[in-house]
Formats: C-alpha cells, sequence, structure tokens
C-alpha cells in the first residue's frame, strides 16, 4: 500500500482510506468488525468518520468497540459541527460546543486522542478565529494532533489560513470534499488555494454513490437495492444525460485497456499530486479487497489528458 503526506504535514496515510460512515448504520456491529479487521490487514490507515455517523454516534461508538489495541496502527479522523440533537441546539464551531463534542467523540472511540479532526461544515455564526482556537488548544492538550476541514468554499479555507498564520495557530493542513470524474467542480478554486496553501485532499464521493462502477445503465432499470435506486436524490444529481455521456464514454475508455470503471476512477484520483487518500466505504470485505487492486493502475500522461477530454466540464 502506497502511503502519502497529508498536504506538506507530516501525517503520512494510506492512499486508499476507508469511509466509516456505513458502521452502524447500513451494517451491524459484526459486519463492521470484519470490514474494519480486513482494512487494516490490507494495509490501510486512514480511517475517516464523524460523530454524526451512525444515527448520531453509532460509527464512531463501533469503532471503539473493534479498534481495540489495533486503534494505534491507524490514522484515526472524525468530524464535528453537523447537529448531534433533534433541536439542533449540539452543534456548530463555537468554542462551548468544540470542548464538549471532543470529549464525546473520544468517550464514543475509547481513545486519548484523534490524529485529524475536522470542521464538518462551515458554521456562518461562529468567527473562524474562535473555531481556530478551540482547535489549537485540543492539539496543546494532545486531545488532537492535526486539524482539517470539510464542505469549505474556497474563500472560507483561506480566511480561516490567513487567520491561523495571523494569530500563530496550528492550521487546516486538510480538505474534504467532494471529487469524482462526474463532479469536478473544486478544481476551480478550492484546488489552487489548497496547492497555495500545502493543503491535501481526501476526497469523499470517489464513484459518485455508486454511479461510476459500471453497474448502471442509461435507459435501464436501477439494479435493485442499489443506492440510486433507493435515494432518489442521488439519482436525480448523477444520473444526469450529462453524466451519462461522460460515464459511456469513461467506460469505453476503459474497456479497450482491459480495465473496470473501478480501476479507472480510483487510479484518476490517486494520479492527481493534492489527493492525499481516497475514501471509499465499504460493507463487505471483498470491497476491501477491490479497493486496494484499484489504485495499482497508473495511468500515462496520455491516458491523463484522454480522461481529462472526455470528462472536464466546461
Amino acid at each position: 500500500m502506497e502511503h502519502r503526506h497529508i498536504g506538506r504535514s507530516g501525517l503520512r496515510v494510506s492512499v486508499v482510506g476507508l469511509g466509516c460512515n456505513n458502521f452502524a448504520g447500513r451494517i451491524d456491529l459484526e459486519a463492521t468488525r470484519r470490514v474494519i479487521h480486513k482494512a487494516i490487514d490490507a494495509g490501510i490507515t486512514l480511517f475517516d468518520t464523524a460523530d454524526a455517523y451512525g444515527n448520531r454516534g453509532g460509527s464512531e461508538d463501533f469503532m471503539g468497540q473493534v479498534l481495540g489495541e489495533r486503534r494505534k496502527d491507524i490514522v484515526l479522523a472524525t468530524k464535528f459541527a453537523l447537529p448531534m440533537d433533534d433541536a439542533e441546539t449540539l452543534k456548530g464551531g463555537s468554542r462551548r460546543y468544540i470542548m464538549t463534542a471532543v470529549e464525546a467523540s473520544l468517550r464514543r472511540l475509547r481513545t486519548d486522542w484523534i490524529d485529524l479532526y475536522q470542521l464538518h461544515r462551515p458554521d456562518p455564526d461562529t468567527p473562524i478565529e474562535e473555531t481556530l482556537r478551540a482547535l489549537d488548544d485540543l492539539i496543546r492538550q494532545g486531545k488532537v494532533r492535526y486539524i482539517g476541514c470539510s464542505n469549505l468554499p474556497a474563500w472560507e479555507v483561506v480566511e480561516a489560513r490567513w487567520t491561523s498564520k495571523a494569530c500563530s495557530l496550528n492550521p487546516f493542513i486538510s480538505c474534504q470534499d467532494e471529487y469524482s470524474l462526474v463532479v469536478r467542480d473544486i478544481e476551480r478554486e478550492l484546488v489552487p488555494a489548497m496547492q497555495a496553501y500545502g493543503m491535501g485532499l481526501l476526497p469523499f464521493f470517489p464513484l459518485a454513490s455508486g454511479f461510476l462502477t459500471g453497474k448502471y445503465q442509461r435507459n435501464a432499470p436501477m439494479p435493485e437495492g442499489s443506492r440510486l435506486a433507493t435515494t432518489p436524490r442521488f439519482q436525480d444529481r448523477y444520473a444526469t444525460e450529462r453524466n451519462w455521456a461522460i460515464v459511456e464514454g469513461l467506460s469505453a475508455f476503459a474497456q479497450a485497456r482491459g480495465r473496470t470503471m473501478l480501476e479507472l476512477a480510483f487510479s484518476w484520483l490517486a494520479a492527481q499530486p493534492f489527493v492525499s487518500s481516497v475514501i471509499a466505504g465499504a460493507t463487505k470485505p471483498e470491497q476491501i479487497e477491490a479497493n486496494v487492486r484499484a489504485v495499482a493502475w497508473k495511468l500515462t500522461r496520455d491516458e491523463l489528458a484522454e480522461i481529462d477530454r472526455i470528462s472536464r466540464p466546461a
């Protein structure tokens, strides 16, 4: 398994990461156990979860029960800011909330530290300096090693980095955002900002919620039980005429080289110099094996140019 630094930080992670949002949601404790142990055995070190995953706390709780002594073998990443109660009083990036949220995550995860603690989404009600000062205190206390952000627009990432420098605070080292062969919007502003500040990207939804797996066909029924079949909002988002044309072009490209769409999607992401680790979820150990194999294809410069021609947005 290849390992990379997250941006210009000292934190190294496997090029394939495990997204843990299925735990305590789509799969139970024993299935979670099988996936986690398979991932560690396969060389995956980055495990990414959030306090809100698994019906608010379930994913972290399952991971805490399963990891045990193997906790020291992984880079554990989690997030805060999404609502943790129906009244939406437990959320955001205020100092008051962060100090409570981190203790709850540490308790559920059954660990003394979090390797990468991430702001899950922007908090328009809290100045970014307040958020960063609270996170800096957690780093100084040893409860958090590094910090990152997720779903922030480019201007907020720049503001956060400027604030960190001006106030001598630990900065965000990573951005976690959606990025795939059919969702490339971040290339316009976010990626240049990240590269300017030496930050790493942790892309989620690398397969566009399954749309890039090759199992969907235009004008054909959605496979029973598939994510697009059971979640209309994903179908509306990804199954557009533009995306169908992209997928058909990419499928022909992969087939001509004896490769699968999974290999193409993962290897293309891994070929981007600003991508630190491709976060991919799994509900079965076999999916872990497939994800790890998928990044082995080293795309040539000409192949990358052809993929760009097929998939780059206008």
